[in-house]
Parts: C-alpha cells; structure tokens; sequence
C-alpha cells in the first residue's frame, strides 16, 4: 500500500545518504533524549519565572542557532546578527539580574531557561548537520522512531522517580484537562515546526515565537505581573534581538533599493 511504500522509498533515501537502520536508531535516541531534556528545562524555569520571561529568554535560539549554523554549517556570516546575538545576550543578562542575587531563584532559573533554548537551537543545527536534507516522508519517519523511543524507554524514568520520592504523583490531584490541553498544544507546535518548513521558509515559523511574547505578556497582565525595569527592558532587548537575527542576509541591498526607489523623481 502507499504508506508502505513511503516507508520503503524514506528507509532507501537515509540507506542511499550513508543513514543505515542502526545509525537511524541511536541518531533517534540521541535526539528524543536532547528534546526531552529541552522541554524539561523550559518547564522547570515555569516555576520561578512569569510566562512572559521565558518566552523571551526561549526566543534566544534564534541567535544561538544563527552562531552554530555559523560555525558548524558554515553559513554566511551577516554582520548585523552578531549585533543580534549582542541584544540577546544583553537581555538575558538583564533578566538573570532583575530580581538581585542574594536570596533570588531568578538567576539560576533564568540560566535553565536559556539552557532550554540552547538545547533548542543544537537540536536544529545538529537536524540539518547529521540528516541533510530531508523529505516529508523522512521526517515523518524520524519523528515517529523518536516517539516511539519516548514512550517505550523513557516511561520508566517517571516511574522511578516516583517510586524514589523524588517526584509525588497524586492522579486524583493532577489538573488532567490542563495537561491534555498542552499536550495537544505541543503536539500542533512541534508539528508546525518540523513539517511547515518544507513547505515555507523558516523565518516564518520561527517568527512565531516572537509572537507568542506579547500573547503571554497579556496573560500574565491578567493575573497581576508588573512588567517595569529590568524585566521591561530584558524582554524588549531580547525581543530586538530575535528580530534582527531573522534579517536577510542581503539586508543592505533591500534598503539600498528602497532608498534609490524613494529619490526616483515622480512623473
């Protein structure tokens, strides 16, 4: 049938790119293990840190992806997102520090919040570094080795967290309709992230993100955040910076043309 031949022809393409099964495998291990261990990290910084903040400080990958792209794919060099990677930096150093040192939980959460986007940002460049390009087929076949992976290897590190005291389960207590609501939300995001970019450039889906910030800064409006200071500043530096790093790389000539369009005389 046509699902087997799809399954056919994406085994035959990571055979043909040098991918053999084992390799497949333990590439698919190494990346459920590495998004596993981003989602956590995003979701531990949660409890220190309002909405908003992480978000921002996530939006950081952007920078982070632009340098290691830079380094390990060699892509162009663009001058003005290294003034980008400046911004992003600047914010999440305003951010570790709105709050103080002594006696703060904000650096050390701001720190796992940034190491989320890291995290992030080694998982795209390393995607493209170790996979090349890839067809639907294949990343729908990547994707489903790294969720089988999830839930045949990984279900037993909750159970022993549990069976450890490390983690208390109480199911009764366990706000389920919240759970199920994020889980279908990560599902849709990582669904969007990883299939749209065959069909559209990925500045627009990672633009995405940038979005979402004023979308949590009203949330968290709603229940009573201040935003002022360090934390205001933090979140639009960094917000610059996300935007800056998604410049083309022939910025100048855009404007160059815009300007040269603007002094033609009018008939």
């Amino acid at each position: 049938n046509n699902t087997t031949d799809v399954l056919k022809e994406s085994l035959t393409k990571f055979r043909d790119a040098g991918i053999i099964h084992g390799v497949l495998l333990f590439r698919s291990f190494l990346f459920c293990l590495l998004s596993v261990t981003t989602n956590y990290l995003y979701i531990a910084s949660l409890r220190n840190l309002d909405c908003t903040v992480v978000t921002a400080l996530f939006a950081t990958n952007a920078s982070f992806v632009y340098l290691l792209s830079w380094v390990i794919l060699q892509e162009q060099f663009v001058g003005i997102r290294i003034l980008a990677v400046i911004l992003s930096t600047t914010g999440i150093s305003l951010l570790a520090y709105m709050d103080g040192v002594a006696g703060s939980k904000t650096l050390g959460a701001v720190l796992i919040a940034t190491a989320a986007a890291a995290g992030s940002s080694i998982y795209k460049v390393m995607f493209k570094k170790v996979m090349g390009e890839v067809s639907f087929g294949q990343v729908s076949l990547f994707f489903t080795i790294i969720g089988i992976i999830n839930t045949v290897v990984l279900w037993p590190v909750v159970m022993l967290l549990y069976l450890t005291g490390a983690e208390t389960l109480e199911f009764t207590n366990l706000p389920w309709l919240q759970l199920f609501g994020a889980a279908i939300l990560s599902l849709v995001a990582n669904l969007l992230a990883n299939f749209s970019i065959l069909f559209t450039y990925e500045n627009f889906i990672t633009f995405g993100l940038i979005v979402a910030v004023p979308i949590s800064a009203a949330y968290d409006a709603h229940n009573g955040v201040i935003f002022t200071g360090m934390k205001l500043g933090g979140i639009i530096i960094s917000c610059c910076g996300f935007i800056l790093v998604l410049t083309p790389a022939n910025w100048a000539d855009i404007v160059r043309s815009i300007i040269i369009w603007g002094r033609r005389p009018s008939n």
